[in-house]
């Protein structure tokens, strides 16, 4: 379950009126949802998708118009002198965007894009080209002459395309098939030809895209030799019929859904010779009740890696296999009491050894190991845990990693990139500045990097830096001056608070946002903002927070959050804590929390209300159920409400099936705890959700409506689990900000 942050809605209800509102006039420093709802982007011009040309004299990244945040346009700039320029205009090359494909449509939900035009690219190893995939069709760059080349026009979508590392082909998969076209001539080849019903070859299923992070089904060698590919057959998989149900009307559709405890697809991955046509299946061993976790090259193409998850999660093994025959060995295993987490920190140098990194320690360390398996040296230790290793300079021996730590100990509310050394254990050297929060992009030799960064009053910022930090040049300085869209905002910003509170052993940490002309002599309504659920970065961070923060702000509400067990990228045991009781540390944190806040002499005790979307709509129905919590209000989106309705991968990894604990199943069901709702409560969900299923909100919407107790309920034709646009996030708020002024009221009132 990938974090969704709360999204746009449409509205309808049951249980109470809802009064349509004109907006009255506003005074022009106070943040409106009509203008955070509208273009230009108050967020200001940032850039996504960053990446440096392979040759470093070339930065790429994705920038959205002016004229409509919700398409967005390939962008470039020298990384010396000169300005940046656009690229690819995505609306001059597909004036008519039109209808993706349901393929496309479902990979681009399972990757939480929600944006039109181009919304990906990738370069050759050379530099000398970049793919865009552009609305279904393919579109390649080159540097050379700076012309936009067509590759495609069909009537089917070409997804997952990508450019061969040396450039000499570019592929992707149409019709459930692979497919190689040769840039020297033109031709293309298809690579499978049997892709249809049930069979899909060369993609990630959705399993795969959903919970694993792998968005892909296939590989390239370096050396363009050999693809290995992936072959999936759904049918195993149980049929969960559905209704999408649009404006227009309704569709019955027999999903494909992998529940907990239920089977899987069958993932097979094979190895082409491109130079003999010749295809090899490789060995994952006899169990195919599998999880197919990553595929990774070595730099001569002579090794093909792969990592495989036991169903159960509580072993993640490393294969070495020869691309030649396919033949495997298991060259290592991580193994846990729990579950072993994913990461995309696997490695291969030069010489055959490997970086991998593992929680062995209680905290997710880096380690060095040789080509057999047999670990070398630990290369980060401390009491916290490395995110992610970002890049190696394998000619000066300096590895890259970002932690959220300061002096060898975790601080979950930043972030930053450090180095440390390959060849023996050293403290870590912090790269980036403290007191924010940073996102980096490390070039392949580790020479350079982007960074993005930002803090609760810098907004997102990118530049183009040198490895010791030294900045080259901005890629979007994103300056806060009198010209930034914001500025007639900024005088009523906030800056939160942080602190941290304790619980069961553990430190949570928290965030909270006063309103404007705040008076501690008075009592304030409080919103509680959560997500909650595991394998998700912190919630509670020292970056640029949303612009809906502050119309909760503006409203009159104190914003609070808090980061409960489980949550963010803490130590095992923290994440651990939760294991096969999904929910219950999350709701007893929270709870603790809002005890906590009644304590706090400006806050209203009796009008404290809390709202979150997935995973955190889920525990706003736990919270709203629970006496200790005593909410006055939730607003709960797109719950799961019973796991045994979720997916394999993620419910089993914290739940373990509905067959080996049906008491943690259900200890976490909502029906059971309705008769103890303690407030008031807004249902949401879209009506063509393909991940967390309609029906875990049509049962609660039966129970509550048997049990004669009044809801809301906002339903959303054709969104799926995330809805998308500008006026219907316009709707949206303007449906929470009236919700939340008739549940818990927005004006402060003088303290006793």
């Amino acid at each position: 379950m990938r974090t969704v942050l709360l999204a746009s809605t449409i509205l309808l209800s049951a249980g109470s009126a809802f009064a349509q509102t004109t907006p009255q006039q506003t005074p022009s420093n106070i943040l409106t949802p009509e203008r955070v709802f509208s273009s230009p982007s108050l967020n200001g011009p940032v850039a996504k998708g960053v990446s440096l040309s392979p040759d470093g004299q070339l930065v790429a990244f994705l920038r959205s118009r002016e004229d409509n945040v919700d398409v967005q346009d390939l962008w470039a700039a020298p990384t010396g002198e000169g300005e940046a320029y656009k690229l690819i205009d995505a609306r001059a090359l597909v004036p008519d965007a039109g209808e993706l494909s349901e393929a496309e449509k479902a990979r681009r939900e399972r990757m939480r894009i929600s944006a039109r035009g181009v919304v990906d690219y990738s370069w050759d190893q050379q530099g000398r080209y970049i793919l865009a995939p552009l609305e279904g069709d393919i579109f390649l760059a080159s540097r050379a002459d700076g012309k936009v080349r067509r590759l495609t026009e069909t009537a089917a979508d070409e997804i997952d395309a990508k450019v061969s590392p040396k450039g000499s082909y570019v592929s992707w998969v149409r019709d459930q098939n692979l497919v190689i076209y040769d840039l020297a001539t033109g031709k293309e080849t298809p690579i499978t030809d049997d892709g249809a019903g049930l069979i899909t070859w060369a993609t990630a299923e959705f399993i795969a895209q959903e919970e694993m992070d792998r968005d892909t089904g296939y590989w390239w060698s370096p050396d363009e030799r050999y693809i290995a590919l992936t072959r999936v057959d759904e049918s195993p998989v149980d049929i969960v019929p559905r209704f999408e149900i649009t404006g227009a009307g309704a569709t019955m559709v027999e999903q494909r859904y992998p529940r907990a405890g239920r089977p899987n697809a069958l993932v097979e991955l094979y190895v082409r010779n491109q130079q003999t046509g010749a295809r090899v299946k490789v060995d994952l061993g006899s169990n195919t009740d599998i999880y197919l976790a990553r595929v990774d090259w070595a730099d001569d193409g002579k090794t093909l890696y792969v990592q495989r998850h036991s169903r159960d999660q509580k072993t993640l093994d490393l294969l070495s296999v020869d691309p030649a025959t396919g033949a495997s060995r298991v060259i290592l295993s991580q193994k846990a009491q729990a579950w072993v987490d994913l990461n995309n920190d696997f490695h291969v140098l030069p010489d055959g050894r490997f970086i991998w990194s593992n929680e062995d320690s209680g905290w997710r360390h880096l380690y060095l190991y040789d080509r057999n398996g047999r670990q070398l040296r630990a290369i980060t230790r401390g009491a916290y845990p490395v995110k992610h290793l970002d890049g190696v300079n394998e000619k000066t021996g300096e590895v890259y990693f970002t932690a959220s730590m300061r002096d060898g100990k975790e601080l979950p509310i930043e972030q930053q990139m450090f180095r440390v050394s390959l060849n023996r254990t050293v403290d870590p050297v912090a790269v980036t500045p403290a007191g924010g929060w940073w996102n980096v992009s490390v070039n392949g030799p580790a020479t350079a990097y982007v960074g993005n960064y930002s803090d609760p009053k810098t907004p997102p910022q990118s530049a183009l830096y040198r490895i010791d930090g030294t900045r080259i040049r901005w890629i979007e300085e994103n300056k806060l001056d009198a010209d930034h869209a914001f500025a007639p905002y900024v005088s009523r910003l906030q800056a939160p608070q942080f602190g941290t509170m304790q619980s069961h052993g553990e430190t949570l940490v928290w965030r909270m946002t006063t309103p404007p002309g705040f008076d501690p002599s008075k009592k304030y309504p409080v919103v509680m903002q959560v997500y909650g659920g595991p394998g998700t970065g912190a919630g509670v961070q020292k970056s640029w927070q949303p612009l809906t923060n502050q119309l909760l702000t503006e409203a009159g509400y104190i914003v609070f959050r808090v980061d409960n067990r489980g949550e963010g990228d803490r130590s095992q045991a923290f994440e651990t804590s939760i294991y096969r009781r999904l929910g219950i540390p999350a709701v007893e944190d929270q709870a603790l929390a809002a005890q906590w806040l009644k304590t706090l002499p400006y806050v209203d005790a009796d009008h404290i209300a809390m709202m979150g979307w997935s995973f955190g709509g889920f525990l706003s129905l736990l919270a709203v159920t629970e006496p200790e919590a005593g909410l006055a209000s939730a607003l709960a989106g797109a719950a799961p409400t019973e796991w045994s309705l979720y997916d394999t991968h993620y419910t089993e990894r914290y739940m373990s099936t509905p067959q080996d604990n049906p008491e943690g199943y259900a200890a976490t069901d909502v029906l059971p705890r309705l008769d103890d709702l303690t407030g008031r409560l807004l249902i949401l969900h879209g009506m063509a959700d393909d991940n967390v299923i309609f029906g875990n909100a049509t049962r609660v919407i039966d129970a509550l409506q048997a049990k004669s107790m009044p809801f809301e309920m906002m339903l959303y034709p054709g969104q799926r689990h995330g809805v998308r646009g500008e006026p219907r996030q316009l709707q949206q708020w303007r449906t929470y900000l009236d919700f939340l002024d008739r549940t818990i009221g927005k004006r402060a009132e003088p303290a006793d």
